[in-house]
């Protein structure tokens, strides 16, 4: 998985007060990306560029192969405008293809002069051209939708981010002294191999309780991750939907019935992982 070790602002500092007034003055995101998709996207790019299209041409069908109905590929000359994120050497000339619906006559949409974000790799031994991660890689330039992604890629950037989860390693319920009362301890299986684990705690007259403990040492403190969050996306875009069997480790029938009971509470606190499949 690539990683960004560089941050570069696109844009220039602003006073504060100047910097303020600026952001109450940005029109709302209307790209229809979700949290989800920016991460999954800004994941997987190395770089993230703000550029303007100078030049487009239509491929052949017969050069565009796995092409969808109804879209055309375009081959793209743009030019930087400025580097936003990116761990990769980038000029002023970019090449790229990108997948676009066809118009309502049947023809491909004019993109020039059009600024556009893209999230995108660099190519080995091709300088200036690109690779789009994703067919919604390229937007429409936007600066909320920048402001969106920012804390994105500062999110991924940091060295204590929140490790990739794979799956449930482990799931154990044990029952308390008093009757209602229950611990949940959900173990996670990670692509790095650090240690994640949610737990579940009921008591009498409370409601559940739960959160999740990024490390070796379980916080009976823990709290669940803020929506829109990296912690919330490693969780909620990863975990299947039901506890697995084979993960459940509770030994009689009541204790594993409390195991799924407590890991479909978490889920259903986490909420989908809405991604849309919007093109281009």
């Amino acid at each position: 998985m690539l990683k960004f070790k560089t941050l570069v602002l696109g844009l220039a500092a602003l006073p504060l007060a100047s910097a303020l007034q600026a952001q109450d003055m940005v029109e709302p995101d209307t790209s229809g990306l979700t949290y989800a998709d920016l991460v999954a996207m800004a994941e997987e790019a190395d770089l993230v560029l703000r550029a303007e299209i100078r030049r487009q041409a239509a491929l052949e069908p017969e050069r565009a192969p796995g092409i969808e109905p109804g879209f055309v590929r375009l081959y793209i000359e743009a030019e930087t405008i400025a580097l936003i994120a990116g761990n990769a050497p980038v000029g002023e000339a970019l090449r790229y293809l990108v997948d676009m619906p066809l118009d309502s006559r049947g023809r491909a949409p004019k993109l020039k002069n059009r600024e556009v974000l893209l999230l995108a790799r660099s190519v080995p031994g091709r300088p200036g051209e690109l690779q789009l991660v994703s067919e919604s890689a390229q937007q429409d330039y936007s600066p909320a939708l920048v402001q969106r992604l920012r804390p994105v890629l500062t999110a991924l950037a940091d060295p204590a981010a929140p490790p990739i989860v794979t799956g449930v390693r482990d799931a154990l319920s044990v029952k308390g002294n008093l009757v209602g009362e229950s611990e949940t301890q959900i173990f996670l299986d990670t692509q790095s191999g650090k240690p994640v684990s949610i737990t579940v705690l009921r008591r009498p007259g409370r409601q559940p309780a739960w959160g999740v403990s990024w490390g070796e040492i379980i916080d009976q403190s823990a709290r669940p991750p803020a929506p829109e969050s990296l912690e919330w996306y490693r969780l909620a875009c990863a975990l299947p939907a039901r506890l697995p069997d084979e993960a459940n480790l509770s030994n009689d029938s009541s204790a594993r019935t409390l195991a799924e009971t407590d890991y479909a509470l978490v889920m259903g606190a986490l909420g989908p992982c809405a991604r849309s499949e919007i093109p281009g």
